[in-house]
C-alpha cells in the first residue's frame, strides 16, 4: 500500500475493488492487526487499532477461512460466541439464527472438513457475526459461491446494512459491488486511484485520484 487514506462512514456498505494482488486483503488485514503498517495510523470506530475492546465490536472473514477441521458448524459459532464474551442462552439463540440464514441448518452437526469450499465460507460469515458486530469486514464473502449462495450472502449484506451496521468489503467482481455499495473505492498495485458514490462511478460521474 502506499499513501492509502480511506474513510468508512457509519451505516454505509464500502466496496474496495481491484484486480488480485492489488493491496485489498492487505487493507482489510491492517484494520484486524493481522499484519502491521510500515508507516501511518488506522482506527476502527473512531478508537486505534490497539485497542482490544474495539475488536469485539467488529466483525471479521478472511478470504480463505481455515478451521480445525474437527469441529461442527456448531461447535465453531460455539467458541466464537464464548471468545467474544455472549452466554450460552445467547449463543445457541444466534447460532440457530445465523445457521439458518447461510443454509448450514441440515449440517450443523457435520464435522468442516466433510464441507465444500462454499460451505466453509457460509461457516465463516456466520462465524463473524455471531456476536453482532457493529462492523463487518468481509474478504471476498462470495468467494467460492455458487449463484443461490452469492444470493444468499448478499441478502445478509444488506439485511445487516438495513440493521444500521457498517460493511467493509472487497471484491474483484464488479457485479458485486454494484448489487449492494453506497460508496466504492478502486485501488490499483497499492494506491488508491477513485473513491466515489456508486452511482457517480456507473455513469462514469467521478474523477480518478491524483
Amino acid at each position: 500500500l502506499h499513501g492509502l487514506n480511506l474513510q468508512v462512514l457509519p451505516g454505509e456498505i464500502f466496496g474496495l475493488l481491484g484486480p488480485n494482488g492489488a493491496g485489498k486483503s492487505t487493507t482489510l488485514k491492517i484494520l484486524t492487526r493481522l499484519i502491521f503498517p510500515t508507516s501511518g495510523t488506522a482506527r476502527l470506530l473512531d478508537r486505534p487499532l490497539d485497542d482490544v475492546k474495539v475488536h469485539g465490536q467488529i466483525g471479521f472473514l478472511p478470504e480463505n477461512p481455515y478451521f480445525y477441521d474437527y469441529l461442527t458448524a456448531e461447535e465453531l459459532l460455539w467458541f466464537g460466541g464464548k471468545t467474544t464474551g455472549l452466554s450460552s442462552p445467547a449463543i445457541q439463540k444466534s447460532t440457530d439464527e445465523l445457521l439458518r440464514k447461510v443454509n448450514l441448518l441440515g449440517a450443523r452437526k457435520r464435522q468442516l472438513r466433510t464441507y465444500s469450499k462454499g460451505m466453509v465460507q457460509r461457516a465463516g460469515l456466520a462465524l463473524s457475526l455471531i456476536h453482532d458486530p457493529d462492523v463487518a469486514i468481509l474478504d471476498e464473502p462470495m468467494s467460492g459461491l455458487d449463484p443461490l449462495g452469492r444470493k444468499m450472502v448478499g441478502d445478509i449484506i444488506l439485511e445487516l446494512k438495513a440493521r444500521g451496521k457498517t460493511i467493509f468489503f472487497s471484491s474483484h467482481i464488479l457485479t458485486d459491488i454494484e448489487r449492494f455499495c453506497d460508496r466504492v473505492g478502486i485501488i490499483v498495485s497499492g494506491r488508491l486511484v477513485l473513491v466515489d458514490r456508486l452511482d457517480n462511478v456507473l455513469t462514469g460521474n467521478t474523477r480518478l485520484e491524483d
